[in-house]
């Protein structure tokens, strides 16, 4: 299989615009600052020769620009629409496997990639389901043959997020190990 992509979602950390249902427990200004030193060690754990390290930046324009990430690392930027047709748009912008996390996700390393990575070597699809009921990874084989109605439908950041998903995945599906989030107070 040739060398894959792992996308990193990433949202500018300024305060009221990042992590907000975090801020509500913790303040806004708190919350940008957990998401700013939170994406900087995710970018250090998960660099690796094993795949390209691509985030996929919101907003567009800020994004793209920003000095908040390392500017050696390539950027695309999510574009408009819900999470799941921001994900399916930066899962097929490129070549190869791709897999896509989060950056609010606590333990990941690059074992954990990797395993995602290995998975894909036998199914079509690959996701880590979360602890809350969603999921914290999800990975394609083949990107540009992504169905149009991945995600179609899913009610995010509930506790039926990973049920509603995986329908709109093409198959087969592998599933890696199970973590946990960051979107409240509570979670910290």
């Amino acid at each position: 299989m040739r060398r894959g992509r792992l996308i990193v979602m990433v949202r500018l950390p300024r305060a009221g615009r990042v992590k907000t249902r975090l801020g509500r427990g913790i303040g806004m200004t708190g919350a940008a600052w957990w998401a700013r030193h939170r994406v900087r060690r995710l970018i250090r754990d998960l660099r690796d020769p094993r795949w390209q390290l691509v985030l996929a930046v919101t907003p567009d324009a800020a994004g793209l620009v920003a000095r908040d990430w390392p500017v050696d690392l390539p950027r695309l930027g999510q574009g408009r629409g819900d999470l799941g047709q921001r994900m399916s748009r930066v899962l097929k912008a490129g070549p190869g496997p791709g897999v896509l996390v989060g950056s609010d996700v606590l333990g990941i390393t690059a074992a954990h990639v990797a395993r995602a990575f290995r998975a894909l070597g036998g199914a079509v699809c690959v996701i880590g389901p979360a602890n809350d009921g969603g999921f914290w990874l999800v990975g394609l084989r083949y990107p540009a043959r992504a169905p149009k109605g991945m995600f179609r439908g899913v009610r995010w950041s509930s506790p039926e997020t990973l049920a509603d998903t995986l329908p709109t995945l093409p198959g087969p599906v592998a599933m890696v190990d199970r973590l946990r989030d960051v979107d409240t107070a509570a979670d910290l």
